[in-house]
């Protein structure tokens, strides 16, 4: 690491362990939290019923329709919160430059961390340096790299994204798949060979992104991919709207 990641690195150690306001609400906290405990207890937590599979909230206990139809690709996906509300904010927030945000986001996906078990090392989704560029930065990384800090796991860089893909907010989930397919390529495929890897990322929305780079490090060799997101979007609808009609209680209580 050169002088430019080592001060890099002491600017994040400071930020986490230094916090003097709420992330979310702005009034001063006293223990360094990044979320006050008002805003924590109020945040739309994935606690109620999920699918078993994908981590999503579900309005009953049992898979989800989504995973019956076709299986999640990943080996095992969870999340903290759902996409909706003030969680939804904090992501939109993280991904248009709060790049700050990425230690609260990271507090959060970790509650959920215990459900994995014997992981050997974190991933990131790649982006292409086109798509990097004009963001600034890659939020996939940034996660990765701080939850990696907070449960002792190294980081691999061990992917990359050779083309540019269409956005994928319109999309269905069948159509982000064909939009995703073949993009991502392994580039240390003795790094990954026998590893049981965690894929952190912002948000699952129809689980197309995480599903293509996870097919992507088994065929290198993976052993099993999991997921791990600060939210998902509840039963597969985009950006947290429930089905006409159904109302659903959200629990406000955090996970344990």
């Amino acid at each position: 690491m050169g002088w430019f990641g080592r001060l890099r690195e002491r600017l994040r150690a400071y930020e986490r362990e230094h916090n003097f306001t709420c992330d979310i609400c702005g009034r001063e906290v006293f223990g360094g939290e990044r979320i006050c405990s008002s805003c924590r207890d109020a945040l739309p937590w994935n606690s109620g019923h999920i699918c078993p599979f994908c981590g999503r909230s579900v309005a009953e206990e049992g898979t989800c329709l989504e995973c019956k139809r076709e299986p999640l690709r990943t080996d095992l996906a969870r999340s903290a919160l759902l996409h909706e509300g003030e969680g939804s904010r904090l992501v939109v927030r993280f991904k248009r430059g709060e790049r700050y945000l990425v230690h609260a986001l990271a507090e959060l996906a970790v509650t959920r961390f215990s459900e994995f078990r014997d992981i050997d090392a974190i991933v990131f989704v790649p982006m292409t340096a086109r798509a990097q560029r004009r963001r600034g930065f890659n939020q996939s990384r940034l996660l990765a790299e701080e939850i990696g800090v907070r449960v002792g796991l190294p980081v691999l860089d061990v992917a990359e994204k050779r083309r540019e893909t269409a956005p994928q907010k319109t999309l269905g989930r069948r159509d982000r798949q064909k939009n995703l397919e073949g993009c991502f390529h392994v580039t240390d495929r003795r790094a990954v060979k026998g590893k049981r890897l965690l894929i952190a990322d912002d948000t699952l929305t129809t689980g197309a992104t995480s599903g293509e780079l996870a097919d992507t490090l088994k065929r290198a060799g993976a052993a099993a991919v999991f997921v791990l997101t600060a939210t998902s979007v509840r039963e597969k609808n985009p950006f947290g709207k429930s089905p006409k009609g159904r109302k659903v209680k959200v629990s406000r209580e955090p996970v344990s």
